[in-house]
C-alpha cells in the first residue's frame, strides 16, 4: 500500500502508517503547488492532506485507480470535494473532537485579547513607549453580565460558551437546527433567528462550517446589525467574513473590535486589518498545541489504517 502525505506530521502518526503501508512524505515545508500534488500522489492508495490541499476528481485522476482513502488532518473538509470522492468509492475523513477545547481555548484567548486590548498593550511596551498607570489608560471592556452569540453551537461552539458561563455571560446561539434540549439546559443557551442574534450579542463568535451558504455570512447587512460596541470573534474559516467590509466597519466604528484566527486568502490577511488597532489577529492557531496536532495526525493515520486495513473508518465524512 503506498501512502502519501502532504505535509510533515508528528512520528507518532507515521508510525502508525507504516504499519499499514509504504510512506512518501512530501518534503517541500510549505503548501504543495497544485501541480505538484498531482505528482505527489500518483500511484497512491491513501493521502492524508492538509486543509490547505484541494482534494478533487483531479487530484483522484492523479493518484489513479488504486485510491482508497482520502484523511484530511483538519476537522473542516470544505478543501476536500467530498461529493466527487464518494462517487468514485474513496472513503473521506477528518478529525473532528480531538481540537476542541484547543480551539476553544484559543477562541477565549483572542477575545481577552481584543477586549481586554493586550496586543495594543505590548506593542506599546515593545515599542518603548512612555506611560504611566492612571484610572483612564488603555480601559477595555468586561465580559461579565454580556451576551454571547455563538454561530453554529457544535462542540466547539459548547466547549465556547462552557468559558463564557465561567466568566458569567449570558449564551444565545443561532444555527441551521436547534441544539438538543438538555444542551439548552447545560448552557442555558437560547436559540434566535440569526438577524436578532446579530443584534443582540455583545460578542458574536463564529463556529459553523464553510459553506456556500456560509460564505461571507458575516458581510456588510450583518455586521450592519451587530451593535457599535459589539466585537466579532472567528475561529472556523476565514472566508465566513468579508473581511474588507470587517475592516470598513471597525474602522469606521460601526463594531469595536475583532479577533481572528483565520482568513478568507491564507496566509495574507487583508491589509486594512493590519492597521488597526481593534483588531487581534492570530496565523490559524486554533488547534496549535503539541498534544492536538499530534492527536488531529493519529486519528487521520488510524482512518488510513483502518481502510486499507479492509475495516470502517474511524471518522468518516458523508458523501
Amino acid at each position: 500500500m503506498d501512502i502519501v502525505v502532504t505535509r510533515s506530521v508528528p512520528e507518532s502518526a507515521l508510525d502508525v502508517l507504516r504499519a499499514a503501508g509504504e510512506v512518501r512524505v512530501c518534503g517541500q515545508d510549505r503548501p504543495l503547488e497544485v501541480a505538484e500534488l498531482h505528482e505527489a500522489v500518483r500511484g497512491a492508495d491513501a493521502i492524508v492532506s492538509m486543509l490547505h490541499d484541494r482534494i478533487d476528481d483531479a487530484v483522484a485522476d492523479a493518484a489513479g485507480p488504486g485510491l482508497r482513502v482520502v484523511a484530511n488532518v483538519a476537522v473542516g473538509y470544505d478543501n476536500v470535494d467530498v461529493a466527487a470522492l464518494t462517487r468514485r468509492g474513496i472513503a473521506v475523513t477528518n478529525t473532528p473532537g480531538v481540537l476542541v477545547d484547543a480551539t476553544a481555548d484559543l477562541t477565549f484567548g483572542l477575545l481577552l485579547s481584543v477586549t481586554r486590548r493586550l496586543g495594543e498593550g505590548e506593542r506599546l511596551l515593545r515599542a518603548r513607549q512612555p506611560w504611566s498607570f492612571h484610572l483612564g489608560f488603555m480601559l477595555g471592556t468586561g465580559l461579565q453580565g454580556k451576551t454571547l452569540g455563538i454561530v453554529g453551537l457544535g462542540e466547539i461552539g459548547q466547549a465556547v460558551a462552557r468559558r463564557a458561563r465561567a466568566f458569567g455571560m449570558r449564551i444565545a446561539y443561532t444555527g441551521r437546527r436547534r441544539a438538543a434540549a438538555e444542551v439548552e439546559t447545560e448552557l442555558d443557551a437560547r436559540y434566535l433567528a440569526q438577524d436578532d442574534l446579530l443584534r443582540e450579542s455583545d460578542v458574536v463568535s463564529l463556529h459553523c462550517p464553510l459553506t456556500e451558504q456560509t460564505r461571507h455570512l458575516i458581510g456588510e447587512r450583518a455586521l450592519g446589525l451587530m451593535k457599535p460596541s459589539a466585537v466579532l470573534v472567528n475561529t472556523s474559516r476565514g472566508p465566513v467574513v468579508d473581511e474588507p467590509a470587517l475592516a470598513t466597519a471597525l474602522h469606521e466604528g460601526r463594531i469595536a473590535g475583532a479577533a481572528l484566527d483565520v482568513f478568507e486568502r491564507e496566509p495574507a490577511v487583508e491589509p486594512a486589518l493590519l492597521e488597526l488597532d481593534n483588531v487581534a489577529l492570530a496565523p490559524h492557531l486554533g488547534s496549535a498545541t503539541i498534544e492536538t496536532r499530534t492527536a488531529m495526525a493519529e486519528l487521520a493515520a488510524r482512518n488510513v489504517a483502518a481502510v486499507l486495513g479492509g475495516n470502517a473508518p474511524v471518522t468518516p465524512v458523508a458523501g
